[in-house]
């Protein structure tokens, strides 16, 4: 697995709250990573990526996992 550099890298606080608050509040809180919006049920890569946050949500926009990097 990759070695990320120091910061945040997960947010279990976040569950429940809406996914573009989660959004930003992850970016503020890590500068060096983008979080992005996925629906629950999406494929996606399964590569390991340091600088992405994958903030899942359910059919009602509502942070449903906890968003970590990867």
């Amino acid at each position: 697995m990759a070695t990320c550099p120091d910061g945040k890298s997960s947010w279990p606080e976040l569950v429940g709250v809406h996914g573009e608050a989660a959004a930003a509040i992850i970016e503020r809180e890590n500068l060096n990573v983008k979080a992005g919006i996925v629906k629950e049920g999406t494929l996606v890569t399964t590569d390991f990526r340091c600088d992405r946050v994958r903030v899942w949500v359910d059919s009602y926009g509502i942070v449903s996992m906890v968003p970590k990097i990867g």
